[in-house]
Order: structure tokens, then C-alpha cells, then sequence
């Protein structure tokens, strides 16, 4: 993230030529590779591929980075440099550099959701901070909060919709003093609460059928919010208890060294378990580290990602359960001719709003099931990189210039507490 994302990969090697030989090799009845990385290997040409092809036709590239924090008499917050790099002919300048705090990414968030009610903007980091969690201006809260404004910035320009949205553009091109004008010029209080006030209404009143692809829909999304919430808690529970045991086998190292003192006749293999627990605890730190940085997060994403469908499904929902309303209205004779053209426009707008939606599914779909086949293959490929170099600390440690009997010994310490 802190590199010039916008400096297209380069690629080493035939990608396609090496993969149709894998592929030949397996429908020619060879074994299959038997080293988990091997697999993981397939997979990453396969990604490779995808993502060199989408790098070649983004025409927008944006840095979120250089995070400061400002202090006014009334408030303390953070400010991230936005870089955009771009070459559409909209825009006035090839590069642009502007200052933005929390609020703006909020404000543009919103001004998406309200001109786009059924298209699917990627959710923002939390606000507040969860008790117990990190503190507000901690270094790595201020850095994994960089991370998710950068990745929402970069999930709305490969958007081909809100990409071009003139909210967006003005986001990463106006001048501090220049947005805030802008940002005078959204709906109003009133506006917005009556906006709030009919889809209460609508939601108390609610639908007379939904129609069987936004059910299904509806349906898919429930489950795929309780399975992302379980595996979010799931996960961060695992590394706090592997947090907890890193903690305890740091503890080890300094018993054995005491012990080796004592015990003349198990000093070399008390000691070769000394270098084994101080190498498995590196090993283990690193794991926790990926966990912490590139599970976690991602997780926590689809999560907030989950709540951004099921709001998008009841939008949904009120524009339909508005036009059933004056339909119903019309048809009872009760409203005049300007409501017929009121019932035309909602007509339209709910069509408008299922076609919307329908047409981000899949593409909502694909990005998700991209990033998700991307973070769990790179925590496979950790956990099976652990387990071999954690094994290989348990080995080396038995075969350094030990007897038989040191060796049986070490290796019964080893499995004893490992």
C-alpha cells in the first residue's frame, strides 16, 4: 500500500505457458505436485493473470498515504495525502495531490449511497473505536485505518459507475477550502429526514412480494453475513490464544538454559531445545503478524461488507414498497392526475434501481470472491511455511553433534512440549 500503486507489475517468465504445462501434466495422469506450495503456486499464476489484465485497463490510480495529525482549539484528527494519477479526459490534470480527513471519505460515501441507493460502495473502517481495542492515535490503528481509506478509494475507481461520479471526482481533485463548498451543496436537514421519514414508512407497511431474484438474493446475503461474522470472531479469537502461547513459549528458553546448568548429562540436548523454542518463537511471531495484518482485516472487511448489502437490500426494498403504495392509491381512485405521473416516475425508478443492483451483483461477487481466494491461499501458504520451519527447528536441534541417546532425548522433550 505504501508503494506508487499506480506503476503497473511487471511479470517474470511465460505465466501461460508454464500453467498450460501444469495443467497438461495433470490431465496426462502425472501425480499431482506434492508440495502444498505447488498448488498455492497454480493458484497465483491463475490471480497473476487477472490482475496483470485489470492493471493494463485501470485508467485511475490513487494513493492514500502520509497520514498527520492536525490540532485545532476544538478537536484533534487525522489527515491522509490522496495521490491520483489518472488519464481520462474528465479530468483537467494527469496528477493531483489533496489533503483528506475521515469526514471527507465519510461525506463521499454518502453522497454515493444517495445518488446510487442500489449500487454496492464498498464499507468504510468503523468510526469509533471498540473498547478494549486500540487507542484512537495509536500508530497501528492510524495505519490500518490508511489501509482500509486507501482500499475504498481504489474499490470505487475500478467501479464502472461510481467511478465517474462527479462527488468522486471532486473528492480527489478539489482543495480543502473548495470541498467544503461543495459539500454546502448536498440535500438539506429536511430533506434528508423526509428521505428518512418514508423509508420508515415503507419499512413499517413493507412489500407485497418480493420478486424471487432479490428474495434469493436476500437470502444469500443473511448467510453470508453469519458465516463472515462467525469466521471474524473465530479468527480473532485464534490469535489471541496463539498471542497467549507465544507468550508462554517465550518462557521456556530461559528454563531450559537454568536447567541445562543443573543437569550435566542433558545440558546438549536442554540446550539444542533452548535454540529450538527461541526459533519457534520467531516462527510463531511472524505467523500471528500475517494473521494480524492480512486475515483479520480482510475478514473484518466482508463483515462491514455484509452490512453494506443488507442496507442496499432495504433501500431496495423501500423503493418498491413506495411505488406498490401510490400504486395502490392509483388504482382506488383516491389521488389526481399528478399522481399518475408520480406513479410513472416511481415506476421507473424502481426499475431503474433493480437493474442497478442486479447488474452489481455479480460484479460485487466477483471482486469478493477474488479477494477472499487471495488472502485465505496466503494464509495457507503461512501456515504450511510455520509448520515446515518449525519442523525443521525440531530436527536441526536432534542433529547438532548429539548421540543417539541426546537425540531420542531431545526428541522426547520436543513432542513432550510442542
Amino acid at each position: 500500500d505504501k508503494g506508487q500503486p499506480w506503476q503497473n507489475p511487471t511479470t517474470t517468465g511465460n505465466k501461460s505457458n508454464l500453467l498450460h504445462q501444469m495443467n497438461t501434466s495433470l490431465a496426462d495422469g502425472s501425480p499431482m505436485p506434492n508440495s502444498p506450495s505447488s498448488l498455492v503456486n497454480q493458484y497465483r499464476l491463475e490471480d497473476d493473470d487477472e490482475g496483470q489484465k485489470d492493471a493494463n485497463t485501470k485508467d485511475i490510480f490513487i494513493a492514500v498515504d502520509n497520514p498527520e495529525s492536525q490540532v485545532t482549539a476544538i478537536e484533534t484528527f487525522i489527515m491522509y495525502r490522496v495521490a491520483t494519477r489518472t488519464t481520462r479526459s474528465e479530468f483537467d490534470s494527469s496528477e493531483y495531490e489533496v489533503r483528506r480527513r475521515y469526514q471527507d471519505f465519510l461525506w463521499l460515501r454518502s453522497r454515493l449511497e444517495d445518488n446510487h441507493p442500489t449500487l454496492i460502495v464498498h464499507p468504510l473502517p468503523e468510526k469509533f473505536v471498540m473498547k478494549g481495542m486500540v487507542e484512537r492515535f495509536n500508530e497501528d490503528f492510524i495505519e490500518t485505518r490508511r489501509k482500509a481509506l486507501h482500499r475504498f478509494l481504489n474499490k470505487i475507481s475500478e467501479h464502472p459507475i461510481l467511478s465517474y461520479s462527479q462527488h468522486f471526482k471532486v473528492f480527489l481533485t478539489a482543495q480543502v477550502s473548495d470541498l467544503a463548498s461543495h459539500k454546502k451543496q448536498g440535500p438539506g436537514f429536511l430533506s434528508r429526514m423526509g428521505e428518512t421519514v418514508r423509508a420508515v414508512a415503507n419499512s413499517v407497511r413493507g412489500l407485497r412480494s418480493r420478486p424471487e431474484e432479490f428474495a434469493v438474493m436476500q437470502e444469500y446475503v443473511e448467510d453470508f453475513s453469519n458465516k463472515m461474522c462467525s469466521m471474524d470472531k473465530v479468527t480473532q479469537r485464534i490469535v489471541k490464544e496463539q498471542r497467549e502461547y507465544l507468550e508462554e513459549l517465550k518462557q521456556y528458553s530461559p528454563t531450559y538454559a537454568q536447567w541445562a546448568d543443573l543437569e550435566e548429562e542433558l545440558a546438549d540436548p536442554l540446550k539444542g531445545v533452548v535454540s529450538c523454542v527461541v526459533q519457534c518463537s520467531k516462527e510463531s511471531e511472524e505467523q500471528i503478524h500475517h494473521l494480524s495484518e492480512v486475515l483479520v482485516p480482510a475478514l473484518h472487511e466482508y463483515v462491514l461488507c455484509a452490512e453494506t448489502l443488507k442496507a442496499v437490500m432495504r433501500r431496495r426494498d423501500n423503493i418498491q414498497a413506495e411505488f406498490e403504495a401510490k400504486n395502490e392509491a392509483l388504482l382506488s381512485r383516491k389521488v389526481d392526475q399528478e399522481a399518475v405521473k408520480e406513479v410513472d416516475g416511481l415506476a421507473d425508478r424502481m426499475e431503474q434501481a433493480n437493474n442497478a443492483l442486479k447488474g452489481d451483483w455479480s460484479r460485487w461477487q466477483h471482486s469478493m470472491r477474488t479477494d477472499l481466494r487471495s488472502v485465505f491461499i496466503s494464509t495457507a501458504e503461512k501456515n504450511v511455511e510455520y509448520y515446515e520451519k518449525v519442523r525443521q527447528r525440531e530436527i536441526s536441534a536432534s542433529d547438532s553433534n548429539f548421540t543417539h541417546t541426546e537425540k531420542t532425548q531431545t526428541e522426547l522433550l520436543f513432542l513432550f512440549f510442542f
